[in-house]
């Protein structure tokens, strides 16, 4: 019991003294989550809302294929991206392995899928309601896009932070392809576990404490962007 005490004592001056590797930390796993999000919001945005307007052969296929990538398993992925990055690999001579840009883009995999769907869900009901105002309208596919775009920004917001939450407690893919390196690749999910089996629990309980926060402050902006979303709805 004592040991514990001492540990949540310690997890406390550690934050209030803003201790520098805590901070490196942090600002690692921001980076690195924020960056993965960008990645997916530039490729899957404009796949949903392609999805959600245009229809072509096989857009049914590529549909339950995005909505089943959305379970991707953390591991797989990561690794996947070693293989790729590996030094036999196609992309070994790149030399990304165990780097940060090589966890941006295993977080971008499993993001990415997220953003796809949850975009497309989004603008294709909007299209579908919208639908008769549009066509009277003669807009075209570019207009209605930006049209659709603007109505569901809320919703798109919300599917970007909830890419974002699901980047920043990912903890396998990381771990796989970043190696968990003290002062280059070492973030909050994976610093938690590593310092937890050594049985530093203060750093632990510190940067648990910060992740914490971070999810509820999330969960919390997707509850603003929803209720924000409903009451405009019935401006």
């Amino acid at each position: 019991m004592q040991e514990l005490t001492d540990a949540w004592s310690h997890a406390v001056t550690l934050l209030v003294s803003a201790d520098p590797d805590l901070i490196e930390i942090v600002a690692l796993s921001l980076r690195v989550s924020l960056l993965a999000v960008v990645v997916a919001a530039l490729i899957g945005m404009p796949l949903g809302a392609a999805l959600a307007v245009a229809r072509f052969r096989g857009r049914g296929f590529i549909i339950v294929l995005i909505n089943s990538l959305m379970g991707l398993p953390p591991v797989v992925v990561g690794l996947l991206v070693y293989l790729l990055l590996s030094a036999s690999g196609p992309f070994g001579s790149w030399h990304l392995l165990y780097t940060p840009v090589a966890m941006i883009i295993a977080q971008a995999v499993l993001v990415t899928p997220i953003v796809t769907a949850l975009s497309r869900q989004t603008l294709a009901d909007l299209h579908e309601e919208y639908q008769q105002q549009l066509t009277l309208f003669g807009l075209s596919t570019r207009s209605k896009l930006m049209v659709l775009l603007w109505d569901g920004r809320h919703s798109l917001a919300t599917a970007l932070l909830a890419g974002f939450g699901r980047a920043i407690a990912e903890v396998g893919a990381v771990i796989l392809v970043g190696g968990n390196i003290d002062h280059v690749t070492r973030v909050m999910t994976t610093t938690i576990a590593l310092e937890t089996s050594r049985g530093n629990l203060a750093l632990a309980l510190a940067l648990g404490f910060i992740l914490l926060i971070i999810a509820i402050t999330v969960n919390a902006a997707v509850a603003v962007m929803r209720y924000s979303a409903r009451t405009s709805a019935y401006v």
